[in-house]
């Protein structure tokens, strides 16, 4: 390393200050939600992308609006309903005389996307977003364009209505690194929200000022993939997706209400965001409580319930929780 060069562990705490401003400075403008702002950057440096259940209102929309303002990066919200048409999103080939055939990019074209009510359009439309996501690309007539980096989609969807909705295949899901549940705000955040509403007041009049960009996003999505993780860690990563799998040999009593058990992407993404949370933590290394902080959001919609766990109201957290507790950290001999 040649002199005046940082160190990694120089690298890391630069990026934890630079973290804490960016929540300092969303919390102009987003009341609470700490937990979610939080899981929201992890994913972010964690390459992945986010599916957000909650009630409408509940500041999912200003949330990612707000996270974009503060890194810099362009916005797009698409408002998914019945009849909409893939092409409504990732744009078409027109003809104009004299010009010819050119293309008109649709608003995928952005770093940061929300696709508000993913589940209120129909799959071929669901399978659109989704395909850009894996690939970052699109295919707009003969021509694939590569999509802006760095590129994020929070996609949100409704928990309580049904209506006019179609559910998210399973395989579907799996393509989100994380799920996070939004719930409503404590009394006291309530009573500030009266105060610091969007109804009395426009998003700019917030002034929320860029305290990253976009190029230095990518380089802490390269610099988290150095954070250290030890190899006893990782067996214990494999363990706990195992025993999602076979839940009799680890004795989760609540593993009969599984239908399938967590799919392999899961042993990456706990393997990445385990990073994540430890290189937003200020550490060059994880630990076993970095994993058990990712494992509900990376696994919560990876595990299949059968009839019986639905009927019951068993829910996913519950399982993941009965997971934390009886797998063990280190291997037993």
């Amino acid at each position: 390393m040649s002199e005046g060069e940082e160190t990694f562990g120089q690298v890391v705490i630069r990026y934890q200050q630079r973290f804490a401003l960016v929540r300092q400075e969303m919390a102009k403008v987003v009341v609470g939600q700490q937990e979610i702002i939080n899981n929201l950057l992890q994913a972010l440096i964690a390459n992945g992308h986010v599916l957000v259940e909650g009630i409408p209102g509940i500041a999912k929309t200003l949330t990612i609006r707000a996270l974009a303002a503060v890194t810099g990066a362009q916005f797009s919200r698409v408002q998914f309903t019945p009849d909409l048409l893939p092409t409504d999103i990732i744009g078409i080939t027109a003809y104009e005389e004299g010009r010819g055939f050119y293309t008109v990019k649709g608003p995928i074209f952005s770093n940061f996307i929300l696709a508000d009510e993913i589940n209120r359009a129909p799959p071929k439309v669901q399978s659109a977003l989704l395909e850009s996501m894996q690939e970052k690309q699109v295919t707009i007539g003969k021509q694939t364009f590569p999509l802006p980096n760095p590129f994020f989609v929070m996609a949100t969807q409704n928990p309580v209505e049904n209506l006019g909705t179609y559910p998210l295949p399973e395989a579907q899901v799996d393509r989100f690194l994380f799920k996070l549940l939004m719930t409503y705000p404590t009394m006291q955040e309530e009573a500030e929200v009266m105060h610091r509403n969007m109804t009395l007041q426009k998003f700019e009049d917030y002034n929320l000022q860029p305290i990253l960009t976009p190029e230095e996003l990518m380089q802490a999505q390269q610099e988290v993939k150095r954070v250290y993780l030890d190899p006893k860690i990782e067996k214990y990563i494999v363990r706990l997706v195992d025993a999602s799998r076979n839940p009799e040999k680890y004795e989760i009593e609540k593993g009969k209400y599984l239908e399938y058990g967590a799919s392999p992407r899961s042993t990456i993404a706990l393997f990445i965001t385990a990073k994540a949370h430890a290189f937003i933590d200020g550490r060059e290394y994880v630990t076993p409580s970095d994993i058990k902080h990712v494992a509900y959001p990376v696994l919560r919609h990876r595990l299949i319930l059968n009839y019986e766990g639905q009927a019951e109201g068993v829910s996913s957290d519950d399982i993941i929780e009965e997971l934390l507790a009886k797998v063990p950290i280190v291997e037993k001999r």
